[in-house]
């Protein structure tokens, strides 16, 4: 903190009368001292960051701050205001204003700095000592910490101590040889020494992850400490966040979330009693948080199992082998990849369905479009989706580069797709480029960098360095034997026919209903989505996709005609999601099967299987083909031969249906166990507990 106010930086008289003139009084302190190098440029940031929330807090206390590109080092302005200045705070107008600067690449060292003033506004010795601070110096050196906040004599400080005893309600000094425990168990809501406290997980954040976000943590900290609650908060900085431990979070009786923007892997907190507000009330009304989470608890009022995040979401977990995370880190890519999958497939597959496929040459929309043609209309749905498709690449390589090394690994990701796109080396090249991209910034983040340099490392540095390497790499060293690889895949692809395409579709079916949207079926999808991605895909992509779709669909079709045919062999909740699986089924929606699967996977998921295989295989031998990479049975006019591709799919429904219903047949209930469609409440209420959420 020593570096980043001192006295030239603090305005004890400050005499502005509106938040933004205390912004431009001491943000021109900044200025002299060559901290900013804009004064406009910075004032507009700070008035952004006020427009997203205002910065004024309970107790006097005014903190407008932002990250800027016009700061050039971390910096801290303070000024005392004798009339005050209206911040937006409830309880009214703020006498202490600390306006924070912080370089726009501002790495962790300076934003724990910040964090720890955001801490100490929290405790009423600081600001108390603030406000009777006599000159500049002295005010630099508290907030700096080179002087504690009680400054007074010896007799201050011993009443200092009786006034905090006195707070304890009740409390008395402990007898010589008793423990810190003994002494405070009288204190309100403070639980027995052997009884076991109250535990609470919290998560704050705020845009800008430099002030609100740790104030927060410590007003809920302080508030639980008061109340006798062990409260532990994971603070998640725009900079990044560390995670709590897992065991700490099953342990946890409750959880408060006090954020401003959303919070990453809610769904670690899933499934006990929650609190959800904005971080403000975090800082102003922790107690008020504690007590409504309490009382949740005691009700027994917990939060529905959410569904998990997206695989970057999930990367990077202590503990994980290097299988597992390589496996999240291309699952993070895809994820991010299919949405634009959907959006372009299904735009090309409709301007061939209006306007043929001639209109794959049609000329572009800007210079040609007639509001009343058909044919307009239709090339230019073909253009946004061959526009659309063209990200696919760049954003799966950027997306697994973002999974394995998050914000920084994005340029070079994207920079590595978009080669690999230019030089025809595909969706291989951009499984490549993704994780050269993510190594080679988790290698820079290894290497220890002068404390002058860090906080530009984010914004210049990493992705400078990182992208000249992977561009290098790309073009230079694996690029050509990617695009060979590629080429060779294809022409394969192109030349597979009889019996060799119908066992490809048999196998492809068989991992669309392995693990009913997981990996493997993800793996499934992706494979037959990669070569219909392009202008112009070859028959042999498009009748892939037309078999991983319409095995895609079987599951949950298949468990809803099992529920409707022999309803006594499931539960009320089970003949209940049989309903939705006919919507989810014929949607091409896998894990409309999961509920089933995850209450019965012996039984359900290999007769999904057996169901999906003989559906794929038999798509490719009636050539079924499909242009659209989605929508199911919605997009059947879209489909090459589609009445024997609804027969294909309708045999795999049949075989699967017949295969669960014999299996479960077959099943004895163990003596005393209620029988499967009754309605003891018991058995339903364990069936109804057991089932997940659909995806």
């Amino acid at each position: 903190m020593s570096d980043m106010i001192t006295a030239d930086l603090v305005d004890l008289d400050l005499s502005a009368d509106t938040k933004e003139a205390a912004a431009r009084a001491l943000a021109e302190r900044m200025v002299a001292l060559g901290r900013v190098t804009d004064l406009d440029g910075f004032l507009a940031d700070v008035a952004a960051r006020e427009a997203q929330m205002p910065t004024g807090l309970d107790g006097g206390i005014g903190i407008p701050h932002c990250r800027s590109e016009h700061v050039t080092e971390p910096t801290l302005a303070f000024g005392r205001s004798a009339a005050g200045i209206d911040f937006g705070a409830a309880d009214g107008p703020a006498d202490l204003i600390f306006l924070i600067a912080a370089p726009a690449g501002a790495d962790d060292a300076h934003l724990t700095i910040l964090s720890s003033l955001a801490r100490q506004l929290m405790n009423a010795e600081f600001t108390d000592a603030l406000r009777s601070a006599g000159d500049a110096a002295a005010a630099a050196a508290l907030i700096r910490g080179d002087e504690p906040a009680a400054t007074g004599s010896e007799d201050s400080a011993a009443a200092s101590g009786a006034a905090s005893a006195d707070a304890a309600a009740g409390s008395t000094a402990p007898a010589p040889g008793a423990s810190v425990e003994d002494a405070s168990a009288p204190a309100s809501g403070a639980p027995a020494a052997d009884e076991r406290p109250f535990r609470i997980v919290a998560v704050t954040s705020c845009p800008t992850g430099i002030a609100h976000t740790y104030m927060a943590a410590e007003s809920l900290e302080n508030a639980g400490r008061e109340a006798g609650v062990e409260v532990t908060v994971e603070t998640q900085g725009s900079a990044g966040f560390t995670r709590l431990d897992p065991a700490v979070i099953a342990a946890a009786d409750a959880v408060i979330f006090a954020h401003d923007v959303p919070v990453r892997e809610k769904e670690r907190f899933a499934g006990k009693p929650t609190v959800d507000v904005g971080v403000k009330a975090g800082i102003n009304r922790p107690g008020d948080l504690i007590t409504e989470v309490r009382g949740k608890a005691e009700r027994g009022e917990v939060t529905a199992g959410a569904a998990p995040g997206t695989p970057v979401e999930r990367a990077g977990e202590s503990g994980e082998g290097y299988g597992t995370k390589l496996r999240k880190w291309l699952m993070s890519g895809v994820s991010y990849m299919v949405p634009f999958v959907a959006a372009g497939g299904l735009l090309i597959a409709l301007g061939f369905a209006i306007g043929g496929y001639k209109i794959k040459s049609a000329p572009s929309v800007m210079d040609h479009f007639v509001w009343t043609q058909t044919d307009s209309w239709a090339a230019l749905m073909f253009q946004i989706g061959a526009v659309a498709f063209g990200f696919l690449v760049p954003v799966l390589a950027g997306y697994i580069a973002y999974g394995m090394a998050d914000r920084p690994g994005l340029v070079p990701g994207f920079v590595g797709g978009m080669i690999a796109s230019t030089i025809n080396a595909g969706f291989l090249g951009g499984l490549v480029a993704g994780l050269l991209a993510g190594g080679v910034v988790m290698a820079i983040q290894k290497i220890n960098i002068p404390a002058v340099l860090r906080g530009i490392m984010p914004v210049v540095v990493i992705p400078l360095i990182s992208s000249a390497i992977v561009g290098f790499l790309m073009f230079v060293v694996v690029g050509k034997p990617i695009a060979s690889a590629q080429k060779g895949m294809t022409d394969w692809l192109n030349g597979l026919s009889g019996s060799n395409a119908i066992l490809l579709g048999l196998l492809l079916g068989l991992m669309m209903c392995f693990d009913l949207g997981g990996p493997v079926n993800k793996v499934a999808y992706t494979f037959a989505t990669a070569g219909i991605a392009v202008s112009n895909p070859s028959d042999s992509a498009m009748k892939i996709m037309a078999a991983v779709m319409a095995a895609g669909m079987v599951p949950p079709l298949a468990m809803a005609l099992a529920t409707t045919v022999r309803g006594k062999l499931f539960t009320e909740t089970e003949r209940e999601n049989g309903k939705a699986a006919w919507v989810l089924g014929a949607s091409f929606i896998s894990e409309g099967a999961i509920p089933f699967a995850a209450a019965d996977p012996l039984r359900v998921i290999p007769s999904s299987m057996v169901g999906g295989a003989i559906t794929g295989a038999l798509s490719m031998a009636f050539g079924a083909t499909l242009r659209a990479p989605h929508g199911g049975i919605f997009v059947v006019p879209l489909i090459g031969n589609a009445f024997l591709y609804l027969i294909a799919i309708a045999v795999g429904v049949c075989v699967s249906t017949t295969l669960v219903v014999f299996l479960k047949g077959m099943r004895k209930p163990a003596p005393g166990a209620a029988q499967p469609g009754t309605t003891d409440d018991t058995s339903t209420a364990t069936a109804q507990a057991k089932q997940p959420v659909a995806a």
